[in-house]
């Protein structure tokens, strides 16, 4: 995104793998995160912690953001965004995804680690491709 400023947009989606059962509570809680404008922070905490994603490490990744503990165990309880993942995945089978990670960009698609020059060479040639 530095490398490209003003050119590129990034859109994250959810698509918690359906063999991991605390996939979908997990990503329910960066979803709380988020609204607190915490949302990489905690993303990044979750990846750092594979696989202890139990609801009490959910809740001390949030206090280790800075985010208070009683208002996001409430959201997470409640399942605020649970529909909003769900429909990430919907989305994300409807065009063929199948795992994590999976990247488009402008159609294209990556799948798994890439090096970041893969990205920056794919990116390239959407930019030249999007100047024609």
């Amino acid at each position: 995104m530095a490398e490209f400023p003003g050119q590129v947009r990034l859109v994250f989606k959810d698509f918690p793998l359906d063999f991991h059962d605390r996939a979908r509570p997990a990503a329910v809680a960066a979803r709380c995160a988020g609204e607190a404008g915490r949302f990489w922070e905690y993303h990044d905490l979750l990846f750092m912690g594979q696989p202890e994603l139990s609801r009490e490490n959910l809740l001390q990744y949030a206090e280790r953001v800075g985010m208070e503990r009683e208002t996001f165990a409430r959201c997470l309880d409640a399942g605020r965004f649970q529909a909003d993942v769900e429909k990430d995945v919907g989305e994300g089978r409807a065009i063929g995804v199948t795992g994590t990670p999976t990247f488009f960009i402008n159609g294209r698609r990556l799948v798994g680690a890439h090096p970041v020059e893969t990205f920056r060479e794919v990116v390239r040639e959407a930019l030249e491709s999007a100047r024609r």
